[in-house]
């Protein structure tokens, strides 16, 4: 398994993404895995650096790209909003010529990755939510979640929350604090895995593209995307994982979402946060392998068990 990043270029511009391939001899013709990362200042090396190399392992071709205002990815000249990133989606499989492939995606990248299959569902043969965003009308639940949206809708009006954001990625201690509400395990939660962190969340105009879609997103008295009533229409195999303590998405939400998806698996990892993919890889990398070689099987006309349970 050897981790290289390259770039494609998209029509309006281009795009860096790290890419896995299984060694020559693990087998001769890949299944493709599509890994989409989360918001803030998220990219593709913190979300999937880990799990990438897992299942280039296990015989998988990952794709993981930073989208276009995060991670090494310029930002794209348009505004980044729910609609026009799940374009970027489409246009980025179509640019890599992916015929077949399965997708999934944390949190922002859940919302992408729900977006695309309800767009495209053609070539997907199978889709992973980790923590997804775009399965609940306001941002909490709750007796709060209506003053909680009013005040995030003033806090990015104002541009007290970016000051906030910026604040947190310029104090260690705060930073640290942040993530241990996103990672839960403490052992996971490295001196490295910090750094680079730190590093991503420094970086010159780290958050534009993701404010660019908190504004697109937030509304007053709602988030502007909730997939949740779509899902009947969900049509490959899925993999829902999430975070019993995920304090960003609650946990019912995924629940709900794996109930309505025809096809679907559910897997809560106990006491795991938002970070559900770092925070316990030892319960999610074999499940995420178990159900990928499941879809290898059924794509291959053998015998596998449902993904429903």
């Amino acid at each position: 398994m050897e981790r290289n990043r390259s770039i494609i270029d998209l029509p309006w511009g281009p795009v860096s993404y790290l890419h896995w391939s299984p060694a020559a001899e693990a087998t001769s013709s890949p299944s493709v895995v599509v890994l989409l990362h989360g918001g803030n200042a998220d990219n593709a090396s913190l979300s999937w650096g880990a799990l990438g190399g897992h299942l280039a392992d296990a015989g998988h071709r990952v794709i993981a790209p930073d989208h276009p205002g995060f991670g090494e990815s310029p930002r794209a000249p348009w505004t980044a909003t729910q609609d026009r990133l799940v374009a970027y989606v489409g246009e980025f499989v179509d640019a890599m010529g992916l015929e077949e492939y399965a997708i999934g995606g944390l949190s922002l990248g859940g919302g992408l990755t729900i977006g695309h299959v309800l767009a495209r569902p053609e070539r997907v043969t199978g889709a992973m939510l980790f923590g997804s965003y775009g399965l609940q009308d306001r941002l909490t639940d709750g007796w709060l979640s209506l003053p909680t949206q009013i005040l995030t809708w003033l806090a990015l009006r104002t541009g007290l929350l970016g000051l906030a954001q910026e604040a947190y990625a310029r104090s260690p201690r705060l930073l640290a604090d942040g993530m241990r509400q996103i990672v839960r395990s403490p052992d996971r939660l490295t001196e490295e895995l910090l750094a680079e962190i730190t590093v991503a969340a420094r970086r010159k105009d780290a958050r534009v593209a993701f404010e660019q879609l908190q504004r697109d997103q937030v509304l007053p008295n709602r988030t502007r995307t909730n997939y949740l009533d779509r899902l009947q229409d969900f049509a490959p195999p899925t993999l829902v994982v999430h975070g019993s303590r995920d304090s960003g998405v609650p946990v019912a939400r995924a629940r709900a979402a794996a109930a309505r998806i025809p096809d679907a698996r559910l897997l809560v990892i106990e006491g795991a946060g938002h970070w559900v993919q770092r925070d316990r890889p030892d319960l999610v990398t074999p499940a995420v392998v178990r159900f990928l070689d499941t879809q290898g099987a059924r794509n291959g006309g053998d015998d596998a068990a449902p993904a429903h349970s």
